[in-house]
C-alpha cells in the first residue's frame, strides 16, 4: 500500500507545480482547479495510508475528510466544500464562464493560499 500512497502524495506534488504555473501565468481558474486536485489526491493518500485499500472514486473533499475520519472544525469544512466547487465549476460550460470572471487575482490568492496551508496540514497528519 506504501507504493499507492506514494503515488497519491507525487501526483499531488506534481498537481501543486503546475498550478504554481497556471498562477504565475494568470490562469487562475486552471490554477484552482488543480488546488483542488491536489487537496484530493492527498486526501486520498491518507485514505490508503490508514484504510490500506485503494480510495474511492469521488473527487467530493468533505466526503473524502469524512472517510478518512478527520475531525474538522466548521471552517475547514466549509472550505473544502468551497473548494469543491472549483472542481465543478471548471468542468460544466454553464458554469464555467462565471467561475472565470470570479477568478481574480485576489480571489485566487486567498484561495490558493488556503489550500497550500490546507495541503501542509494534511501532510502533517499523514506523517507526524
Amino acid at each position: 500500500m506504501e507504493k499507492h500512497v506514494r503515488y497519491w502524495l507525487e501526483s499531488a506534488e506534481h498537481d501543486l507545480d503546475v498550478a504554481e504555473s497556471l498562477y504565475a501565468n494568470k490562469k487562475y481558474d486552471w490554477c484552482l482547479f488543480l488546488g483542488h486536485l491536489v487537496l484530493e489526491k492527498i486526501l486520498k493518500a491518507f485514505y490508503v495510508k490508514y484504510n490500506e485499500e485503494l480510495p474511492p472514486r469521488t473527487h467530493d473533499l468533505v466526503r473524502l475528510a469524512d472517510m478518512v475520519g478527520l475531525d474538522l472544525e466548521d471552517e475547514p469544512l466549509e472550505f473544502l466544500d468551497t473548494v469543491n466547487t472549483f472542481n465543478i465549476s471548471t468542468r460544466y460550460p454553464d458554469e464555467k464562464f462565471k467561475f472565470y470572471k470570479l477568478c481574480t487575482l485576489e480571489f485566487t490568492q486567498e484561495n490558493f493560499t488556503r489550500i497550500k496551508e490546507m495541503r501542509e496540514w494534511l501532510l502533517k497528519k499523514i506523517y507526524p
